[in-house]
């Protein structure tokens, strides 16, 4: 393969939060949020600048280091070479260690990026081997297939690749997330489960994650139900446990609630009369956010937008 070619205008990627798990959907299930980071990439003569604004600006690194940086490197790769140098500009609204894909966020700009910015690049990566390359990075689809995809995902592995179809969430679903001040490690979350779970858990989850699907896009009055978990919350409530016990006293007054992905975010599911007043029931030390879903995934926007 000829080496690839680069745009010599700057291109900027928008990629959206997303919430995984959503109760039952243990590592299947997503949804994509109305909360986005931005960036920037311009193919430069030499060298590598990164500039960084808003979430993580004064801890994440400035160099290859930098999660975007290595996907973008990574998926250069696969498009045949390295750009001689970058530069790089990051607006962050999505918070860290939160529970709502941050990193997935920056696994999917780097990669949709490096494609926007390499001429032919829908050709050479085409939109499965983009989903294949974010959960190679990732190390399971269940974030970057809604972050790239946009709505409600279910995502799996089959024969060793990431495969996933995109269902569109009902129209009246507004999600309300409570984020608190403090992060919990997504490795620290997940090294609270346990190796095996009781069979009757499994099977109530498996009932749960099927009628999730039909609450979340056609009968949202289902919600309480098809939000309830056996599979990991109640496993990770001590490395959280204020956010358990707030999705335990919103689901006490009939509200669909759940930890947001690994934690220690908790995300309600309302509808546009209740939202308002949901975002209230939290107290303090936490920030309550009422977003729209978003439907477009990862998208390339004009500069000026």
């Amino acid at each position: 393969m000829a080496g690839p070619a680069f745009r010599a205008a700057a291109v900027r990627v928008r990629v959206p939060a997303t919430s995984a798990n959503l109760g039952p959907g243990f590592d299947a299930l997503g949804l994509a949020l109305g909360l986005y980071d931005d960036v920037v990439v311009r193919v430069a003569d030499s060298g590598l600048h990164v500039d960084i604004a808003g979430e993580g600006s004064e801890t994440l690194p400035r160099d290859e280091g930098h999660l975007l940086v290595r996907s973008l490197r990574t998926a250069f790769d696969l498009l045949g070479g390295q750009p001689r140098g970058l530069e790089i500009v990051c607006a962050n609204r999505i918070p860290h260690g939160r529970g709502l894909g941050s990193s997935s966020a920056a696994i999917c700009a780097g990669i949709v990026a490096a494609r926007a910015v390499t001429i032919g690049g829908e050709t050479r990566l085409d939109d499965a081997a983009l989903l294949e390359l974010a959960t190679e990075i990732e190390g399971h689809p269940d974030n970057v297939a809604a972050c790239l995809l946009g709505g409600f995902t279910l995502s799996w592995m089959e024969a060793g690749a990431a495969r996933a179809i995109r269902m569109e969430p009902h129209h009246s679903i507004v999600p309300v997330v409570f984020v608190p001040g403090k992060p919990v490690l997504t490795e620290t979350a997940r090294g609270l489960l346990p190796r095996s779970v009781p069979h009757v858990d499994a099977a109530a989850n498996a009932g749960r994650a099927a009628l999730l699907v039909e609450a979340l896009t056609r009968r949202p009055e289902l919600l309480l139900p098809a939000t309830e978990d056996r599979l990991h919350q109640e496993y990770r409530a001590p490395a959280m446990p204020e956010s358990a016990a707030l999705v335990e006293r919103l689901r006490a007054d009939g509200i669909p609630a759940v930890i947001s992905g690994a934690g220690p975010t908790v995300m309600a599911l309302a509808d546009a009369d209740s939202a308002d007043k949901v975002s209230h029931l939290a107290g303090e030390g936490w920030a309550a956010n009422r977003l729209d879903l978003d439907v477009q995934g990862a998208s390339v926007l004009p500069l000026a937008t």
